[in-house]
């Protein structure tokens, strides 16, 4: 079998360090790490991974990430954009530059290095790891639900637009257990100690935060679903996984008024109202 090159950003931990274990198997892998001290353990992986820095933070180090891999290789089979975080909070007392952080790195960050990649991704895949989040309003989570919305649409613009140059997918996982919700809580200290009249609220986000990074859907559940459709003659434009992600889609096909009772109804049965 031919080895395919893969790019992986956010290859640490959680779904990218799986994927990297999974695609490493048969593939070059170039896994993108922020924390140097993740450098080494990524190589004891295989001999099939290159490990490679980027700060999806920094335009100037996206930048030169996709330099290196594009002087690296002739062509790039798959990129699988995956680093990610969350941004909770009330809406009313969110700082801009909280949001702005939101979509830099959900969003702004893997359009720049995709587009940085485009010339060696003809005919390749783009593969996202999007959210059910993305498919409509989960309170005190907004700009999370935004910037992963956000990707869907730029990127799938970016496919029609390049005439299908690459073939964009978006994967919407549902609560999978991750390291991504224990770091979400202490991501967002700042709302949980100030937003004052959303006590409750807060303590429930991060009692589910804690449940969910314990109790969700194994990471191979979206593992194993990405590497039937990596490759596959005529994948999807979108993919869920998990139960509480199919209903979400279907949940955000109802006029927004019912979306947005259902959702004041599920507050209300939380005690949040």
């Amino acid at each position: 079998m031919e080895k395919k090159f893969v790019v992986i950003t956010g290859a640490t931990s959680g779904i990218g360090r799986a994927l990297v274990e999974c695609f490493a198997n048969y593939n070059v892998v170039y896994a993108g790490y922020r924390n140097p001290d993740y450098e080494r353990d990524l190589k004891k992986i295989s001999n099939n991974v290159r490990p490679f820095f980027i700060d999806m933070e920094s335009d100037s180090i996206i930048d030169g990430a996709a330099i290196y891999i594009k002087r690296e290789v002739e062509k790039i089979d798959l990129l699988i954009n995956v680093a990610g975080c969350v941004a909770a909070g009330a809406m009313e007392n969110m700082p801009t530059d909280k949001l702005r952080k939101q979509f830099n790195v959900n969003t702004f960050s893997h359009l720049r290095f995709t587009q940085k990649l485009l010339d060696k991704l003809a005919g390749g895949r783009v593969i996202n790891i999007s959210s059910m989040s993305s498919f409509g309003v989960f309170p005190f989570v907004a700009p999370y639900c935004a910037s992963k919305r956000a990707l869907d649409i730029l990127f799938n613009s970016l496919e029609i637009e390049t005439n299908h140059r690459i073939k964009v997918i978006s994967v919407k996982p549902g609560v999978i257990a991750t390291p991504l919700w224990e770091k979400s809580i202490c991501a967002n200290q700042d709302s949980i100690k100030n937003d004052t009249a959303y006590n409750k609220e807060m303590l429930y986000l991060v009692n589910n935060a804690k449940s969910n990074g314990i109790n969700g859907l194994p990471v191979e559940k979206v593992v194993s679903l990405i590497e039937k459709i990596a490759f596959c003659s005529c994948p999807k434009a979108s993919y869920t996984v998990g139960f509480d992600a199919k209903i979400a889609g279907i949940i955000s096909k109802l006029p927004q008024d019912i979306i947005n009772w259902l959702v004041e109804l599920g507050l209300k049965q939380k005690g949040l109202r």
